[in-house]
């Protein structure tokens, strides 16, 4: 069975949920670092806006009662690997030990230009 989920605090932009829940999963989408109150890509280099992704991304998990405790797994996706030190001390900022599992994969291009992508995996605690 899927549920799914969004959030105001999100943006998407095409045909797809922020996130399917399939008991204990919780699956979200991609986000990429839109400001939801405008719709713009974020400034700030890959460092600001791997924050908006995540930002965008908690704010989905929040509004289902989850938060970054939660995730289990995490993909990024960097249009340049030279983004990569940037993109993990923002990303740091987000998780303590013991930290997710992730994947980050260099990709020729993002939607609307972005240089960093995320998607993620949560599992309930209570489940």
């Amino acid at each position: 069975m899927r549920k799914p989920l969004t959030s105001e605090a999100a943006k998407a932009v095409g045909p797809y949920s922020h996130g399917i829940a399939s008991d204990p999963f919780v699956l979200l989408s991609g986000q990429t670092p839109l400001d939801p109150s405008t719709g713009e890509l974020v400034g700030g280099g890959a460092g600001g806006q791997t924050r908006q992704c995540f930002a965008n991304l908690l704010a989905v998990l929040a509004d289902d009662g989850l938060d970054a405790s939660d995730v289990v797994k995490v993909n990024v996706y960097l249009t340049d690997m030279d983004d990569f030190a940037t993109m993990n001390e923002a990303y740091a900022e987000h998780f303590d030990e013991p930290y997710p599992a992730r994947t980050t994969i260099g990709v020729a291009a993002l939607p609307l230009g972005a240089a960093v992508e995320i998607d993620l995996m949560a599992r309930r605690r209570d489940r």
